[in-house]
């Protein structure tokens, strides 16, 4: 029995009609309840380890401290709900995306109030972070609409750096919180006694990572995501159980508090504060952008620049609330996007849930007092495993960088070099005139700054090297000449990338210049996917069938060049028979022509066996494969063009390709 895909006009009373989508369905109140604490769990350990790190760094009291955590906790809840439910029409993406306190932000907010304090920290440097926190979220907010044209600013070679700085840089902060034992002795004490508190700290950091990774050694799914929360409860339990917890501050307590705006006093603004939290935000937004994206591949939602801007919108003012609420800079949480995934659970009213139960938390402080009598050591454990896990997704952002480009290779190697010698020499920031204390002060700081400038030095001011990426009328034109191509000469040039279509050429156009090969490649692909599903549908529809090209003399000269050039030599009689079979049943399931990109499949077989595979896909599923195989091949003619450009380059390139 075969499936008509075919639309057909809804009945006025058909349930397909009626029945909500996935993820603007609510489920019942009980079931709600459940799986939004379930997204608190998986959370609130990445929530409150921020606020706590930073008021270590600042050598704030406990019940700073604690106020600190519930005031966090409390916009972490209201930021949640602007992004799941939405504010208005432009702002919030409506997806299942928590908010929480963004990592980057905190050694440059260390920095901010170290410096506003002449360096005795304290709440002293307070109003000067919350005010560069407030002008960064507005502008942030103003941004967001314009931030997609901003994104070759920030290829995989800056955000892999950014990332990478951020974890390795943030592990000191851990370090200090694993071996400060001068802090936690009584004044006056041993040289054995202090090296006795050494060991123990060190001791309750490893038991604290030890059951972590055991955690997501020996669990999956919901208890892995929540490793690190477990981690932190069990290890303050055995050092509760050894006498070195101290929860006389859940006593002093108040059992209700409400975070009153501008608590540490009217915001002071500074000039390099801005700049370094400016950067912070533009980072985060690169954030957002992905984990929009993923959470529309979890929840089946095409992402539009709109999707984006709101998102960003609600980033902007989440971090405004956050200067005003005595809290911090906000992003989206990855860890939650996993949880979606996990529980298919698509509802954002589930997130909207979690928001709410996050601000009942931050409604009472003796929730806070009870995390802030965590011990540093433990706290430290688990901040070195996060902010490591932040520098490995660094590290594999820039696997995906060619660093056989000595441009990439400068970029990475300054920033990070830079960013650790202010990180392990932080006296050199002591040495710096005020308005440039805060830069020196923070690894993250100088590390982005020196990659973001770099990448525009090396990539995007004068002419750029070595890039002849077409040949036009038999000549080859580099990266610069293809930028000032007119309208016409480009799209005839490059409309060849797509079997009768011009328009991905055509708006591709209207993005230049390009930074690299590789972002105008990228931008062919991410026209293509961001067109309408009709667009889509119409671009596949224009490709002859593989089954044809391959057994006979239909298609365009161009396609027929490129399958017969492939060593998948000659099919015999069963096999055409059976790949005839194949073109029959996928046109009777599908009523499209069967696209397929010949070139990466190794042997005649495979073809076949790919080919039935994606016979009994669901019809989403197929049509994503199906534009996947046009992108594909599209790729491959790319690749071509820079061939016959750059014959001799290219040839070399081969080569040592083969090598790895």
């Amino acid at each position: 029995m075969t499936q008509d895909v075919r639309p057909r006009p809804a009945a006025p009373d058909s349930p397909a009609r009626t029945a909500p989508d996935p993820v603007d369905a609510v489920p019942p109140v009980g079931a709600l309840a459940v799986l939004g604490v379930q997204h608190v769990l998986a959370f609130y350990a990445g929530a409150v380890i921020v606020p706590l790190v930073i008021s270590q760094g600042l050598g704030l009291d406990g019940a700073t401290t604690v106020h600190l955590i519930n005031a966090d906790l409390l916009t972490c809840g209201i930021a949640t709900i602007i992004q799941s439910a939405g504010l208005g029409p432009k702002i919030g993406v409506r997806l299942p995306l928590i908010q929480g306190v963004t990592f980057t932000a905190v050694s440059p907010l260390i920095a901010i109030g170290l410096a506003a304090s002449g360096g005795a920290g304290g709440t002293g440097g307070l109003p000067a972070m919350y005010g560069s926190i407030i002008v960064a979220g507005i502008l942030t907010f103003l941004a967001a609409p314009y931030f997609a044209r901003l994104l070759r600013f920030f290829p995989p070679v800056v955000t892999g750096t950014l990332l990478t700085v951020m974890g390795t840089t943030l592990m000191s902060v851990s370090a200090g919180d694993i071996v400060s034992p001068g802090e936690r002795a009584p004044e006056g004490a041993s040289e054995a006694l202090v090296g006795a508190l050494t060991l123990k700290g060190l001791g309750y950091a490893l038991l604290t990572i030890a059951l972590i990774v055991a955690v997501q050694r020996l669990f999956k799914g919901f208890i892995a995501t929540i490793s690190v929360l477990i981690g932190l409860i069990a290890a303050t339990g055995v050092a509760a159980a050894l006498g070195d917890v101290d929860f006389s501050g859940v006593a002093a307590a108040a059992p209700l508090g409400v975070t009153t705006p501008f608590y540490f006093g009217v915001p002071r603004l500074s000039i390099a504060g801005i700049a370094s939290m400016v950067i912070v935000m533009a980072v985060t937004a690169v954030e957002t952008t992905g984990d929009v994206f993923a959470t529309g591949e979890v929840v089946g939602r095409r992402i539009t620049p709109r999707h984006i801007a709101a998102a960003l919108r609600a980033d902007g003012l989440s971090t405004l609330l956050g200067g005003i609420l005595n809290s911090f800079p906000y992003t989206c949480f990855a860890q939650n996007v996993g949880l979606v995934r996990l529980t298919r659970v698509r509802s954002r009213w589930v997130v909207t849930a979690a928001g709410a139960i996050m601000i009942v938390l931050g409604l009472v402080p003796k929730a806070g007092a009870v995390v802030a009598a965590i011990p540093s050591p433990v706290i430290g454990g688990a901040s070195l495993a996060m902010f490591a896990s932040v520098a490995v997704v660094g590290i594999q952002t820039l696997g995906k960088v060619d660093m056989r480009d000595n441009r990439n290779a400068v970029i990475v190697s300054t920033s990070l070099g830079l960013a650790l010698l202010v990180t392990f020499k932080p006296d050199i920031a002591a040495a710096m005139p005020g308005w440039l204390r805060i830069i020196f002060g923070s690894g993250v700081t100088i590390g982005a700054l020196s990659a973001v400038i770099l990448n525009l030095l090396f990539f995007h001011v004068g002419r750029q090297q070595g890039a002849d990426v077409a040949v036009v009328a038999g000549r080859a034109v580099s990266l610069e000449e293809v930028g000032a191509m007119g309208r016409e000469q480009f799209v005839t040039t490059f409309s060849q990338l797509y079997a009768g279509a011009a328009w991905p050429a055509e708006r591709v156009w209207d993005a230049r210049p390009f930074a690299s090969t590789t972002a105008l490649r990228q931008a062919f692909e991410d026209e293509v996917l961001a067109a309408s599903p009709e667009e889509q549908e119409a671009l596949v529809r224009g490709y002859t069938d593989v089954v044809d090209l391959l057994l006979s003399d239909a298609g365009d000269e161009r396609a027929r060049l490129e399958t017969a050039s492939l060593a998948l030599g000659e099919f015999d009689d069963a096999e055409a028979a059976e790949l005839r079979a194949l073109d029959e049943a996928y046109r009777e399931k599908f009523d499209r022509p069967l696209v397929m990109c010949v070139a990466r499949i190794a042997d005649r077989r495979r073809l076949i066996a790919r080919g039935w595979a994606r016979v009994h896909s669901s019809p989403a599923r197929e049509a994503r494969a199906a534009l996947g195989e046009v992108i594909d091949i599209a790729d491959e003619r790319f690749d071509a063009m820079i061939a016959d450009a750059n014959p001799i380059r290219t040839a070399w390139a081969r080569k040592f390709e083969q090598l790895d």
